[in-house]
């Protein structure tokens, strides 16, 4: 869990070496515990260390194969890195340079990667479970290989042009390079405003791109290749006989345990988020089944005790025996903690501040790396938009009606109700046809593209979830939940939920490992019927796989509703800083000053459209742009 960098195509070794320093020093809270840099042909390497497996100087990076040929730099953890290190060593020789013995000289995983690749080259990808993104250079072919994992939980930005390819694990870490022009990419602004954040392989700077989650690059004589290896919805589906419920609920328990007990692999203090929901639950009790120490367990709490988890929370720790720590929060600390956590916002995000204190609290009670639930959610159909699209799927008479008259009954419900929700109907009845990609890419929508047209001076580019929609053959898929899976996966899950997580954490030089998220899990459960995953209760086949692990309580436990006074400090405590970036961002040019500001007075005036988080992204966005000197 670390930093990387790189730079290819600067013949100045100095200069070279004086650009990426900038660039690992952006990255030192990812790595306090060690630096290195590396230089030789134009391509210049560097990585920041935080130490999880081989705490030995022996796992310094960048690492050299014995003859100096290739040089790795590594971020993520590989967990069945000892299993592929016994492979390498049992793999049948022959007088190939690629299949001569490999002496190691570590206990990393960061040697094994290295070792794979020089074996096996780009299949080595196929061979990995893990969260990763590494770089190898082949000072030989003068060829720098650079991947991705399959789910996109280890970030990988870049940088093209002319002669000179730049990457790095955070965008802010280019841009310290002073090789990137600080230029807003004005289509990208569009996908901001709708979503509250850019949607990879896009970024919110010109020219700046993220590698997608599945996806490879190979850079040889100036020359870019883009691979994708694994896709969420494979190419050929197997049109197989499934088995019976109750030996797909052995199976889910099974590849759920082996993942838990895959992510244990530590030579530090390690513990898990327990919120005392059926995700987080599932986690800890399969961690103290599989590990022999005692799991440290941290929980949010709160003293409105109708909307604390706490007692939850306490029910597991007690069940399991854990060494349990609540961390108490006010409302207060979160306002306390604002500027820090904008100030570790690596790309604007109008989410993450939660992460960011729960991190910070965790690190603090001594430990360097957490299991998370995240992923449940979107594997096992526990967010509302499950539901809604099952109840859409039963309405698709609408399509009968021509869509004026529809669109003329969507205007009359907003006007009569006006909400977000409303709106959202209104917007959704106006499409042509009212099908998947008209329903999902609402779902998450921020800004409505028709308020959009208002606040922005020029053009409103294209939907980018629905485009996204459609190059996913999503149709594939037999299983209507699977479908809400995937696109919850490839677009919600990785571009914010990931993406915020692993900067707040990095923030606070933590690991957090997902073990819903193993490809082989997911892989599994994507391909169910919706016969096997219908939510007739809260994600009941996770639930009915747990089997007596998980107690009644947890699972009919009533949901929780505690919020955040977001639109009471955003009038009160926070009104001159919103109001100051909100200002200043309407008098950008690509901005309609006046529709910027009358969208901040409806805020402040009640206006139901118009609700806090559709004026919290707009803030977050100018602050980063001013604390990143960005045009």
């Amino acid at each position: 869990m670390c930093g990387i960098n790189g730079i290819y195509g600067i013949k100045n070794s100095e200069e070279a070496q004086s650009k990426l320093k900038k660039m690992n020093d952006a990255l030192a809270h990812r790595g306090p515990d060690d630096e290195g840099v590396y230089f030789a042909n134009e391509m210049a390497l560097g990585h920041r260390r935080l130490s999880i497996i081989d705490l030995s100087a022996a796992g310094h990076q960048p690492m050299s194969s014995s003859d100096g040929r290739y040089t790795i730099v590594y971020n993520g953890e590989l967990y069945n890195y000892k299993k592929i290190k016994l492979d390498l060593q049992r793999v049948t020789r022959d007088d190939s340079p690629e299949n001569t013995n490999f002496i190691f000289r570590t206990n990393t995983d960061t040697e094994v990667i290295l070792a794979a690749y020089i074996r096996w080259g780009k299949e080595c990808l196929q061979q990995f479970n893990g969260m990763f993104a590494f770089a190898i250079w082949d000072n030989e072919k003068k060829e720098l290989f650079i991947a991705r994992d399959r789910l996109g939980i280890k970030p990988l930005y870049y940088y093209q042009k002319n002669n000179l390819f730049l990457f790095s694990s955070e965008l802010r870490a280019l841009l310290s390079s002073e090789c990137i022009p600080k230029k807003i990419d004005s289509s990208s602004l569009s996908d901001y405003l709708r979503y509250q954040t850019v949607h990879a392989p896009s970024t919110i700077i010109e020219n700046v791109k993220m590698l997608l989650p599945g996806h490879s690059i190979k850079v040889s004589n100036s020359e870019v290749e883009i691979e994708n290896y694994w896709k969420l919805i494979p190419e050929k589906i197997e049109n197989k006989k499934e088995k019976n419920y109750e030996e797909i609920c052995k199976d889910v328990k099974k590849l759920l345990s082996e993942s838990v007990e895959r992510r244990l692999i530590a030579d530090v203090s390690f513990g898990a988020f327990l919120s005392g929901g059926i995700d987080s639950s599932a986690i800890v009790a399969l961690m103290s089944q599989v590990s022999s120490q005692k799991i440290k367990t941290f929980s949010v709490t709160f003293d409105e005790s109708e909307f604390s988890e706490a007692k939850y929370a306490q029910l597991i720790a007690n069940k399991y025996n854990t060494d349990h720590h609540e961390i108490k929060l006010k409302p207060s600390d979160f306002l306390t903690e604002l500027p820090a956590a904008l100030s570790a916002m690596d790309h604007p995000s109008g989410d993450g501040l939660n992460t960011y204190i729960v991190s910070k609290a965790t690190k603090n009670a001594g430990i360097t790396m957490a299991l998370s639930g995240l992923g449940g959610d979107e594997l096992f159909a526990g967010y509302p938009v499950f539901k809604q699209w099952m109840d859409l799927k039963n309405k698709f008479w609408l399509n009968a009606i021509p869509s004026f008259a529809r669109s003329m009954g969507g205007n009359l419900l907003s006007n009569i109700k006006p909400s977000v929700a409303s709106e959202k109907k209104a917007a959704l009845l106006k499409h042509e046809v009212i099908d998947f990609s008209a329903f999902y890419s609402l779902s998450r929508q921020v800004l409505l593209d028709k308020q959009m047209q208002n606040i922005l001076s020029g053009k409103l580019e294209n939907n980018q979830v629905s485009a996204f929609l459609k190059t996913q053959k999503i149709g594939k898929l037999k299983s209507e939940i699977s479908k809400i899976s995937v696109a919850e996966i490839a677009t919600y899950m990785q571009n914010i939920l990931l993406r915020d997580s692993d900067q707040m954490i990095m923030a606070n030089a933590l690991e957090v490992r997902v073990p819903f998220l193993d490809h082989t899990l997911v892989e599994y459960v994507l391909m169910l019927s919706d016969k096997a995953k219908m939510p007739l209760t809260p994600k009941k086949l996770l639930t009915d796989a747990m089997g007596d692990l998980l107690p009644l309580e947890i699972i009919n436990r009533p949901k929780m509703g505690f919020t955040f006074p977001w639109k009471h400090w955003l009038k009160n405590e926070l009104h001159d800083f919103c109001e100051q970036n909100i200002r200043a961002l309407s008098k950008r040019s690509f901005f309609n000053e006046n529709s910027i500001m009358q969208l901040w007075k409806d805020f402040l005036n009640n206006n139901p459209r118009i609700t806090w988080s559709r004026i919290w992204h707009l803030v977050v966005l100018e602050n980063w742009l001013q604390q990143n000197n960005v045009e």
